[in-house]
């Protein structure tokens, strides 16, 4: 593994400028189930031998996380 890619081979200058295509907030990426997740839109991207998959259509939906907090 490079040292310029994480996990599943995601570059982390990428990582930093992906963004949610639904509502445009940052993703966190899950090495363990090589997806990009947005916590605002409840939604999992995969991530396909290092390409993220930033299509809806694409999308697992995710249980929706409790804020606390504002």
């Amino acid at each position: 593994m490079s040292e310029t890619t994480t996990g599943n081979g995601i570059d982390p200058w990428l990582l930093g400028k992906l963004v949610c295509p639904v509502t445009r907030q940052p993703l966190r990426y899950d090495a363990a189930a090589a997806e990009l997740v947005s916590e605002a839109a409840g939604l999992a991207y995969p991530v396909r031998d290092g390409v993220p998959v930033m299509l809806v259509e694409e999308a697992r939906r995710i249980a929706p996380s409790l804020e606390r907090g504002a």
